[in-house]
């Protein structure tokens, strides 16, 4: 216990020789990010969405669904234009994110039964603003369309009580699991912050051990620890341990105390989640560093496991949809297992039970960590010279 104590002051006067970086890194970067994504998504989706309308019919029908389309939440008419040039200049120039194109004689058309096109653009470089637009134009076109049927049928003398089973021949009874209020924040800020935290372990753990042999110091670390490479980590990542458990577990106070988003399961199992990420990463850096005892490579392989897990975590496209060689990597991945418990638990309510397998795959970086304590020791005691 006294050589553990030895090894952890060390590793605490290691962290202490650089503080404005290990702040930066450790506290200030994970809680920026998750005051920006809390901030961002603080209504629960984006709304307002800047728009345009080309009207080139000018008449009662065509006035009154451009009238329907800017009473719809997520769409704003910002401007009422005259060509489709005009508008796509608009677009192009980032006034506008899409408009709604409604073509000459569209009610004389409509009214005729001769098939008019409503025709929309948008700007689907920023994904959240264009699926809305896309929404909110969609349910406006299937509006006039039912309007127009309703003209119809009404001039030809059908009663008003035939009519509406002709429209709407059944009725839809929508009931939302897990995230019944559709606020974005949900599943992004609780996937992409914990996300950004585990990107700051991976590359603190990784600049941490390969520091030491960048300075020529592994030796000095190692005989600290009397030779043990488990008591020479254990004391390097314990403060790490602790800092980074202890801004996880404030995120997730932010998270479901003060963001209020969805905790139907046990808040102790999330913080033990948050905890088992933690470490996992730190193991996944460690078996990083035991293969390539290169701070370049290190860091650099560290930084692209990080952004991957963004795209192969599974938060916004489904592994079983991904290619199978492709999504096999996401298994590789502790953010992945995060994810899939945080799914279990604060969204669905599960039983612990259902989630064992994703707390044992958490508890299997640090077992499979242990197999290269063996190769990291070894570079530890025949350290390269580094070359910048």
């Amino acid at each position: 216990m006294n050589v553990l104590w030895q090894s952890v002051k060390r590793g605490s006067v290691t962290l202490m020789s650089r503080p404005v970086f290990y702040v930066l890194c450790v506290v200030v970067v994970p809680l920026a990010m998750t005051a920006f994504f809390v901030s961002l998504l603080e209504k629960g989706v984006a709304e307002h969405v800047p728009s345009a309308v080309v009207d080139l019919d000018h008449s009662d029908m065509s006035r009154n669904v451009t009238r329907n389309l800017g009473a719809l939440q997520q769409v704003d008419i910002r401007y009422k234009l005259d060509s489709y040039a005009q508008a796509m200049d608009y677009v192009k120039r980032g006034e506008i994110m899409g408009f709604f194109m409604i073509p000459e004689n569209f009610g004389e058309d409509a009214l005729a039964g001769r098939h008019p096109e409503l025709t929309y653009y948008i700007n689907f470089g920023y994904i959240v603003p264009g699926s809305l637009l896309v929404e909110g134009y969609t349910t406006m076109s299937m509006l006039a369309n039912g309007a127009v049927v309703q003209g119809l049928l009404s001039a030809k003398g059908v009663p008003e009580v035939e009519i509406k089973p002709v429209l709407q021949p059944f009725v839809n009874q929508v009931h939302l699991l897990g995230n019944p209020t559709m606020n974005y924040g949900v599943y992004l800020v609780n996937s992409f912050a914990p996300g950004v935290l585990a990107l700051m372990v991976l590359l603190v753990v990784a600049y941490n051990i390969t520091a030491e042999i960048k300075n020529g110091t592994t030796r000095e670390w190692l005989d600290a620890a009397s030779g043990s490479i488990v008591v020479a980590l254990v004391g390097k990542l314990l403060p790490i341990t602790m800092l980074f458990t202890i801004v996880g577990w404030t995120m997730q106070l932010v998270f479901y105390g003060i963001a209020q988003y969805p905790m139907n399961g046990e808040m102790w199992v999330m913080m033990l989640a948050m905890f088992l990420l933690v470490v996992a990463c730190e193991s996944l850096a460690v078996i990083v560093c035991a293969i390539v005892p290169n701070p370049r490579y290190a860091l650099s392989v560290c930084s692209l496991i990080g952004v991957l897990a963004f795209s192969l975590g599974g938060y916004s496209f489904p592994v079983e949809d991904m290619y199978s060689g492709i999504g096999i990597f996401s298994h590789l991945l502790p953010m992945r297992y995060y994810f899939l418990i945080y799914v279990d638990q604060a969204l669905n309510g599960l039983e612990l039970a259902y989630s064992r397998d994703y707390f044992m795959a958490l508890l299997a970086f640090p077992l499979v960590a242990l197999l290269f304590l063996r190769r990291l020791k070894k570079s530890m005691q025949r350290p390269v010279v580094y070359v910048p």
